[in-house]
């Protein structure tokens, strides 16, 4: 018997209060919103909000609404006394707490692990910063780039004869988001048990040591230091792009498939060649192994290469601009792009979750909200009276 599919998704009834900017926070709690969480997300009073951030352009810009969307939003002067006493009492009654002050900030102004966790028992407490809650560089203010320089990615990035390389994309702030939202989750199955929350703590420069994964097993294991190899694989060969025709291709030729990838250009021979009959001859003379390898590319084109080298199970793609991402049979097939509706932009397609399952679903989604624009909402749900919601705008709390 197939399964139905539920009707909630799988954090329907979580309330999640989020204090973050940037954007591993933003992201960590749009993978709690997208299952269905409750979201507020707190915010600066419009006031006291810098201009380039406080311009409405700044909230209906495509990133903001990628990052903003699903979420329910208040305003919280936590430098108010009233204000701060309103954060307090809204953690109270929320299951999750994300944020990512610097550590002395939270501790000095009172929203800190210690201080929420003894009026909130069950609280999971998230927090992201930059190099960690405590240590020789808690103080330093931690961003993407920085970190993939010092944590080793950029210098293993780009081309072998020219300079260190960033990613692309904000790929630490992204895994952090992911290894925060893994720890959450994590906490909250802990909790159906002991009934207690706890505190879990992740950073940019843990996040960037992680992805180094078999890069640093070289270093940690075998004393080996990884450098550069551009389109190489650092451990295999023949990887990398060629032109075909009409289009580079790129091309991973796993060891265990390098005589069918031999057999496939037509030059059989190549596998018992002297010179490319191990993995370790195959790096040593890759360049005199490329240049034959694009010779015999360049003679077809693109489509042709990628059905016939795919056709006998070797890896290969072509390399898509974004346009032509979202062109692509079967990036459409995965359904990953989903309709957004927004008051703020009208509606807008935006990048949905790359999971799925058999039962639950993905919340239906909606666009990232105007400044404040839940604060009576939210605050009567959390049991603010109207005199004191009153009381909250005229001391400029909220």
């Amino acid at each position: 018997m197939s399964d139905e599919t539920v009707e909630k998704s799988p954090f329907h009834g979580l309330k999640v209060l989020e204090l973050t900017v940037a954007r591993a926070g933003p992201v960590a709690a749009r993978q709690m919103a997208d299952w269905g969480a409750d979201v507020i997300k707190v915010e600066l009073p419009f006031a006291l909000e810098s201009s380039e951030i406080a311009d409405k352009s700044f909230r209906e810009n495509s990133d903001f609404q990628n990052l903003t969307r699903s979420r329910r939003t208040i305003t919280i002067n936590l430098k108010n006394p009233q204000g701060l006493e309103t954060l307090r009492r809204l953690a109270d009654k929320c299951d999750v707490l994300i944020e990512n002050f610097r550590p002395n900030v939270k501790k000095r102004l009172g929203f800190d692990y210690e201080t929420l966790s003894k009026r909130n028992p069950r609280l999971i407490y998230a927090s992201i910063s930059g190099y960690g809650q405590d240590g020789p560089y808690e103080h330093r203010p931690g961003v993407d780039q920085i970190l993939q320089g010092m944590g080793g990615m950029m210098e293993l990035t780009g081309d072998p004869n020219g300079t260190p390389t960033r990613l692309g994309v904000a790929i630490v702030d992204f895994m952090t988001a992911m290894l925060i939202s893994f720890g959450i989750a994590t906490a909250l199955y802990e909790r159906s048990s002991s009934g207690k929350g706890q505190w879990v703590q992740g950073s940019l420069l843990q996040s960037q040591l992680f992805m180094l994964d078999f890069q640093a097993a070289r270093w940690l294991k075998d004393g080996e230091i990884p450098t550069r190899a551009g389109n190489n694989h650092p451990t295999f060969r023949p990887t990398g792009l060629f032109q075909a025709k009409d289009a580079l291709i790129n091309v991973a030729t796993v060891p265990q498939v390098y005589g069918r990838f031999c057999a496939a250009l037509g030059r059989p021979e190549l596998e018992t060649d002297p010179r490319f009959n191990s993995v370790k001859l195959r790096i040593d003379n890759s360049d005199a192994l490329n240049a034959i390898i694009q010779d015999i590319i360049e003679t077809n084109t693109a489509e042709y290469w990628v059905n016939r080298l795919n056709g006998d199970g070797i890896p290969c793609g072509v390399v898509n601009k974004l346009d032509q991402v979202f062109e692509d049979a079967g990036v459409k097939h995965l359904g990953m792009v989903r309709n957004v509706p927004s008051d703020l932009v009208g509606d807008s397609d935006q990048l949905g979750q790359p999971l799925m399952f058999s039962r639950s679903q993905q919340s239906e989604p909606w666009g990232a909200p105007d400044r404040g624009q839940h604060n009576e909402e939210v605050l009567s749900e959390f049991g603010f009276s109207e005199q004191e919601i009153s009381d909250l705008k005229s001391s400029g709390a909220i």
